[in-house]
């Protein structure tokens, strides 16, 4: 029901916001809030982020001129009063559905988003590379990128600012410190800024404003050096950034409007040469009780009730992958002093958060650095350490030269725990697990494995403790098992040794990860109409289990692979090896189904997997057409 907004209501673009006199923008503000806290608790999503930067958002919209002024907002965990302002309020409560809107900023989304971001520390590049792009265009629009004290302690943020610094070219960077990313903050950058905010640097809203305005209205007259000299001596916290190159000013209060504004302004209207960096303390959650009182500050919420602030809880009692994941892994660190953890600022969504407890010393998280994960992972292995590096699938991708160079190389044994393998849902295709399997099966010396069901997870972690002369990684999907019994964690898989589930004639499937019950639905159905096939669980795209391909390959009409991944990866690899060893002379039909070449927007995980026509229904139709086809996939010559 459309609330009764004294101003709000009227605004559906940033031209709306600035008929509003400045007097009355904390009252936009206020209802901003409102509506995000109502809408996020009918979709869920990402709330106590957005719940921080509400007088930002009113502050830049009301100060700039989107959409050609560009605002990049860092992951876009932040941006959803951005959407609300710019002309997406009417479907807010569409957000991260099926056919809705994304969770994150998105080009093709708005003209007011100007950078599709949803991977953290990328807003310092694209902004100045759309501000040398406007410089090389004779443009004057501005380019503010906003990103967050967790984002900024990645290494891609410092080789922006590093570059930025040198270029000369006028960017504005705002840096959010919210002490609370998805995790706290760790590392030097975190204890810097903490450093910042509690000298007495911090001043009131008079004195800061004062000093700004002073520093900005005389930065380029005769006296500009005496106004600089003061801020910067008084803001002696920004001694890194601007050695870096920066001009900085802060810490600001990012929840007094007041104070945002002439800052904004005077920032808009500088003609300095060279990037600003505005540092505003914000808190997470601003605004609603339930939010700031969170650990999380419910960074990444479920639908919940506003007056209580009770999230819809997951009802299955069956555990989830992760959960599953750490426990074994903690009973296995519990036998093997070895065994550390490292996680790249999500201990809570890979688990670690658990494994932590009882092993706070060889715990691990390194921030928002998969490279540094990765390179750290590699150099305790070469102390004979037992390093796992638990990392989702979609934040592995930014740290495979390292993955490459330091591990695979130097065949060093680093165990990856790849969580959220396959369609994520809601996040979309930003978060979704696709090409693991292809980016990592194809490098020399590595083991790769896929878990059908959570019982399998735990034989593969068994396994993964002994691999000691090589890399190994093992993929789970997002969410619960399927309630298998777990085995004891001297369970184990030989190296390269699928497994039989059920056997019949003409076309033999082997499925690589968790759709392996959708396999065995579709299979249960055929064999219904009489049509009996064989359904293997590969469990390894290397090293394949050739042999038993092999007897596949000669006993069988058709073979069929399957996998939650793209093209490239075992199915790749299994008719490879068929090829080479000229198996398909025999006529022998093939197919594999992958994920589809296309990238699939968010929705229930249920729904994404049947456009990629990996659902039994999808199955089911593509085994009978194999089986009635006449094409045959002819050796390669």
């Amino acid at each position: 029901m459309k609330k009764n907004y004294e101003f709000l209501n009227q605004i559906n673009f940033p031209s709306d916001l600035k008929k509003v006199p400045v007097s009355k923008l904390q009252k936009v503000a206020d209802e901003l809030r409102d509506e995000l806290i109502d809408a996020v608790s009918i979709t869920g999503g990402h709330l106590g982020a957005s719940l921080g930067v509400v007088e930002l958002s009113v502050a830049l919209h009301y100060i700039f001129n989107t959409p050609n002024d560009k605002l990049i907002w860092d992951v876009g965990h932040q941006c959803y009063p951005h959407k609300i302002l710019t002309g997406r309020k009417d479907r807010i409560r569409t957000l991260r559905q099926g056919g809705g809107l994304s969770g994150f900023t998105k080009r093709s989304e708005s003209e007011y988003d100007p950078f599709g971001a949803a991977h953290s520390s990328t807003s310092i590049s694209s902004a100045l590379g759309i501000a040398e792009a406007n410089k090389l265009s004779n443009k004057s629009d501005n380019v503010v990128a906003i990103i967050g004290d967790g984002a900024i302690s990645a290494g891609m943020a410092y080789e922006a600012m590093n570059n930025a610094g040198a270029s000369k070219t006028k960017m504005i960077v705002i840096l959010n410190d919210n002490d609370m990313s998805i995790a706290r903050p760790v590392g030097a950058m975190s204890t810097y800024l903490a450093k910042i905010f509690s000298g007495k640097i911090y001043f009131s809203l008079r004195e800061t404003i004062k000093l700004i305005t002073s520093a900005f209205s005389k930065r380029f007259s005769a006296k500009a050096g005496k106004a600089e000299d003061l801020l910067r001596s008084a803001v002696t916290g920004g001694t890194l950034f601007s050695s870096l190159g920066f001009y900085y000013i802060g810490p600001i209060d990012g929840h007094d409007l007041n104070s945002l504004i002439p800052i904004l302004k005077n920032a808009r209207d500088s003609k300095h040469e060279g990037p600003i960096l505005i540092h505003i303390k914000t808190k997470k959650g601003k605004g609603y009780t339930f939010a700031e009182e969170a650990k999380d500050n419910y960074h990444g919420v479920s639908k919940f009730n506003v007056q209580t602030g009770e999230q819809l809880k997951n009802t299955s009692k069956l555990p989830s992958y992760t959960k599953v994941f750490a426990n074994t892994l903690i009973q296995h660190a519990k036998k093997d002093s070895k065994i550390v953890a490292i996680t790249a600022a999500m201990p809570d969504g890979t688990g670690l958060d658990i494994f932590r407890k009882e092993f706070p010393e060889r715990t691990f998280d390194v921030g928002i650095a998969e490279q540094h994960a990765v390179t750290f992972a590699a150099g305790l292995a070469t102390e004979n350490f037992k390093p796992y590096a638990a990392i989702y699938s979609t934040f592995l991708q930014r740290a495979y030269d390292q993955v490459v160079h330091d591990v695979a190389i130097q065949s060093l044994p680093v165990r990856f725990a790849i969580d959220r393998a396959g369609l994520v849902g809601a996040d979309g295709p930003t978060h979704a697990g696709s090409f693991d399997t292809t980016y990592l099966s194809t490098l020399p010396n590595f083991v790769v494995m896929a878990a059908s069901d959570e019982a399998e997870l735990v034989r593969m972690i068994n396994t993964s403790t002994e691999i000691n002369d090589r890399p190994c990684a093992f993929r789970y999907p997002r969410g619960t098992g399927l309630g298998s019994a777990l085995p004891s964690i001297d369970e184990k898989i030989e190296i390269g040794k699928s497994k039989i589930i059920k056997e019949g004639k003409k076309l033999a499937i082997l499925n690589f990860g968790a759709r392996l019950n959708e396999t065995l639905k579709a299979a249960e159905n055929l064999n219904k109409k009489g049509v009996h096939i064989t359904v293997v669980d590969a469990r390894f795209a290397k090293p394949l289990d050739e042999n038993l391909i092999w007897q596949l390959a000669t006993n069988h009409e058709a073979i069929m692979t399957i996998e939650e991944g793209s093209i490239g990866g075992f199915g790749s690899h299994v008719v490879n090896f068929l090829t080479k060893k000229g198996l398909m002379d025999n006529h022998l039909k093939f197919r594999s189904l992958t994920l589809p070449d296309i990238f699939i927007d968010q929705d229930i995980p249920e729904n994404m997997y049947k456009i990629a026509n990996l659902d039994s229904v999808s199955i089911e139709e593509k085994i009978l057409d194999l089986l009635n086809s006449n094409i045959v996939l002819q050796k390669q010559k």
